[in-house]
């Protein structure tokens, strides 16, 4: 996805971007703006490279004072804004990273600007890695914000494992001032912000298991958005199989449920499709039924590492449903296949009522 990623930052970008600033700063110079990023290395950049790139030439080409620089930076955000740009608009915050650290106010409210329509979740985080108790101050404040987008930024910003950004190492261990912006915004009406604090969760889960168990004990039962936010929060612990998180959502022991005519391919030719199909059979009413198939891939040393995948949630369930799925062994980029023997399990609420091998050659 990198990949594809990095050509938003093309010559339709700069050139917009470089008019853009333009306007609000007569004494930038285009033409050499433009040539010095599209230099010799440019094709072999990826895309957080390009961003760096670009954030680094800007600079030489705006006013050595930064105060100055992030006002004409502010006005032409809004035109690339209303130009259609989104993600590639990230460039402002990037350089509000590389360049503010030492100028706190006038950042903070840079990136209060460079968040709307996009965000500015990654660069917050090199603030609260330099001074955690003042960026924690300012996201305490972000949250109770009027603006849904500054009170998504404040719990997106302070995600201990927030993808494609820095880790929070202090988060990990002790996420409690993590949670006391969650606190303020565990019933949010922005779906966008409940959205946000449920990933928040489900990074804390990671890390403090317990911490998220007691979460969903005290949280659970107030608001259909509130148990919305705590289940998607759990989802990793849920594909854990945590027996006390599917006791809390009322995932019960199947105990009177059977899996029967479990089949699978045998052979499954590397790049195609693996099917398989069972049956789910109860005499009893079953109130929710969580349907799930295991896989585990077998990796370079032998070994075998599990992936979980959800297929169905069932409520008030009685008699029999025929489940036909398939997964492809297609080349991706985030995972790697190997020839050899690969195990599927079925899964009703975390427990593995049915198994198959089958052989990827």
């Amino acid at each position: 996805m990198a990949e594809q990623l990095k050509y938003l930052y093309n010559e339709k970008f700069v050139k917009q971007l470089s008019t853009a600033i333009n306007s609000y700063y007569k004494e930038f110079q285009k033409d050499e703006f433009y040539s010095t990023i599209f230099d010799n290395t440019w094709d072999d950049l990826e895309l957080k490279q390009r961003m760096r790139h670009i954030s680094t030439i800007m600079y030489d080409f705006l006013p050595g004072n930064y105060e100055e620089s992030i006002n004409i930076l502010k006005q032409t955000y809004k035109d690339m804004d209303s130009f259609g740009f989104r993600l590639e608009n990230i460039i402002f915050q990037d350089f509000v990273e590389l360049y503010g650290l030492e100028h706190w106010d006038i950042s903070i409210d840079a990136l209060e600007c460079f968040t709307r329509n996009c965000s500015s979740e990654f660069s917050i985080r090199q603030f609260i890695l330099k001074d955690e108790d003042r960026a924690m101050k300012q996201m305490l404040l972000w949250a109770k914000s009027d603006d849904h987008e500054l009170r998504r930024l404040a719990s997106e910003g302070c995600r201990s494992r927030l993808p494609w950004a820095i880790a929070l190492p202090s988060f990990k261990k002790d996420p409690s001032k993590v949670l006391e912006v969650l606190e303020l915004l565990k019933d949010d009406d922005s779906k966008y912000v409940q959205k946000s604090v449920a990933n928040n969760i489900n990074d804390i889960s990671k890390d403090n298991v317990e911490i998220v168990i007691d979460i969903v004990k005290n949280w659970q039962g107030f608001s259909k958005d509130r148990d919305w936010i705590l289940k998607h929060g759990s989802r990793t612990l849920l594909k854990a199989s945590n027996k006390e998180i599917l006791e809390l959502f009322d995932y019960k022991n199947p105990a009177t449920l059977t899996v029967e005519n479990f089949t699978c391919s045998d052979i499954v030719k590397e790049g195609e499709e693996v099917f398989f199909s069972f049956d789910i059979i109860t005499k009893e009413n079953m109130d929710k039924l969580r349907v799930e198939y295991k896989l585990d891939f077998l990796r370079a040393n032998g070994k075998h590492n599990s992936k979980v995948f959800k297929i169905s949630e069932i409520d008030d369930f009685i008699g029999e449903k025929s489940i036909n799925k398939k997964y492809s062994f297609k080349a991706i980029s985030t995972r790697r296949y190997y020839l050899g023997v690969h195990k599927i399990s079925i899964m009703i609420n975390g427990i593995v009522l049915g198994k198959y091998e089958f052989e990827l050659v």
